[in-house]
């Protein structure tokens, strides 16, 4: 059986979805619950928290995503892994739409907010950290520093193509597209590695 604070964390991420964060209050999140407004009080504190924790909770199941990707391209060659693994993420943005969008507000707050700040920060390190050893090939725990530069720059990327997403779904570049891009930056710096074409990809 579902307790009262699960129930609140479900019911808020359901609100974020349907409404947008800054739209959705203790009465939405309570009545789409079925809890009482006096749970919030007694298990997060404030409404804000408990939007807080619905959002970082949302964006901790979409951090499987990348799971999900490096399992299904294991054994593809490097330059298809990349691609795919970019399609893989850019697809289950629409799933994720309410929390990513969220995550966007969230930000905003947190000048006003050091425990806001915290999470976020925690949050992004997490990311950064996947991304490195999902999209970079670099093991956090055995090269912290190379993994968080590399890890920091694909976030970059990431939250990039986020936003053009959000703004316009159909102009957003595919896997493959992205891939050779960031060859072709690459190549930009350094001139004497060559650039591959976006049929073909780019090495992770």
């Amino acid at each position: 059986m579902v307790g009262n604070r699960e129930a609140l964390l479900v019911g808020a991420r359901q609100c974020i979805d349907q409404a947008g964060l800054a739209r959705t209050t203790a009465r939405d999140v309570a009545t789409t619950s079925g809890v009482s407004l006096a749970a919030i009080g007694y298990h997060f504190g404030t409404t804000e928290a408990l939007l807080r924790e619905a959002v970082f909770a949302g964006l901790s199941d979409w951090g499987q995503v990348l799971d999900e990707a490096v399992t299904a391209t294991a054994a593809a060659p490097a330059d298809v892994r990349l691609a795919t693994v970019w399609d893989h993420l850019i697809g289950s943005f629409a799933q994720y739409r309410g929390v990513l969008s969220a995550s966007y507000e969230l930000a905003a707050q947190t000048s006003e907010s050091d425990q806001a700040r915290q999470q976020l920060a925690q949050a992004l390190e997490r990311t950064r950290r996947a991304l490195s050893r999902t999209l970079a090939g670099v093991d956090p725990d055995v090269d912290p520093e190379r993994a968080h530069r590399l890890g920091a720059a694909h976030y970059a990327i990431l939250t990039g193509v986020l936003t053009q997403w959000l703004a316009d779904p159909a102009a957003t570049p595919r896997g493959a597209e992205l891939a050779a891009a960031i060859a072709e930056i690459g190549h930009s710096i350094s001139p004497g590695v060559p650039a591959p074409t976006p049929a073909e990809g780019v090495p992770a």
